[in-house]
C-alpha cells in the first residue's frame, strides 16, 4: 500500500469539518490525519500536543518559516499562526497511507495548489451564517469577540467556495459522512489490504 493522495477539508470555523475528518480517519485504515502546527493556546484539557495540533511558540513557528519547514502557513488571526509542516506530510506518506487535512479556507487553497492532481479539495458549507453562529455558541469555548471575528471571516471565506473541487453541505452529519466517505473512496480508489498480512 502506497500513500500518495491528499484529501483536503476546508471550511469556515464551526462548519463541522473537524468532526467529518475525524470520522473519516476512523473509518478508513488507509488514511491518516495531518496534524497542523499553530501558535494559539490549547482549548482546555481536550486538546493534546502532537495529536490535535503541534502547539508552538510564535518564536518557534517563525524559526520554522525562516527554515522553509512548512508546506503552507499563514497568520489566520492577528498573532495566531497556523501551518502544515513538510515533515508531517512526509511522516504520513512514509507510512503508506493517504493524508487528510483539516484546514481553513486559505490553507486549503494553498494545499490544493501545492499537491495539484494528487489532491481533492472539499469545501464544507453550513446552511446559513445563522446556523454557523449557533454552532459556534454551542461550543461554549468562544468569547463574543471571538464569535464575531469568526463570523466576519466566514462571510469572506464563503466567497472562495467555487475554487474547491467539490462542496459538501453539512446540514445533517450522518448524511454528510456518507457523502464524505463516497468522495474519499471515489478519489482514493477501493481499499485493498495486503494479502500477506
Amino acid at each position: 500500500m502506497q500513500g500518495d493522495k491528499a484529501i483536503i477539508f476546508s471550511a469556515p470555523s464551526g462548519s463541522g469539518k473537524t468532526t467529518i475528518v475525524k470520522r473519516l480517519v476512523q473509518q478508513n485504515p488507509d488514511l491518516d490525519f495531518s496534524i497542523s502546527a499553530c501558535t494559539r493556546d490549547r482549548r482546555g484539557r481536550q486538546e493534546t500536543n502532537g495529536k490535535d495540533y503541534y502547539f508552538l511558540s510564535p518564536e518557534d513557528f517563525k524559526s520554522k518559516i525562516d527554515h522553509h519547514e512548512f508546506v503552507e502557513w499563514q497568520e489566520v488571526y492577528e498573532g495566531n499562526f497556523y501551518g502544515t509542516l513538510k515533515s508531517e506530510t512526509e511522516r504520513v506518506w512514509a507510512s503508506g497511507k493517504n493524508i487528510i487535512f483539516d484546514v481553513d479556507v486559505k490553507g486549503g487553497l494553498n494545499l490544493k495548489k501545492y499537491f495539484g492532481q494528487s489532491a481533492l479539495a472539499v469545501f464544507v458549507k453550513v446552511p446559513s451564517i445563522e446556523v454557523l453562529d449557533q454552532r459556534l455558541r454551542n461550543r461554549e469555548s468562544e468569547s463574543e469577540d471571538s464569535i464575531s471575528r469568526r463570523l466576519f471571516k466566514a462571510k469572506f471565506e464563503l466567497t472562495f467556495e467555487d475554487q474547491f473541487d467539490v462542496t459538501l453541505l453539512n446540514q445533517d452529519l450522518e448524511q454528510s459522512m456518507e457523502i464524505a466517505q463516497q468522495l474519499y473512496r471515489n478519489f482514493a480508489g477501493p481499499l485493498t489490504l495486503d494479502p500477506t498480512i
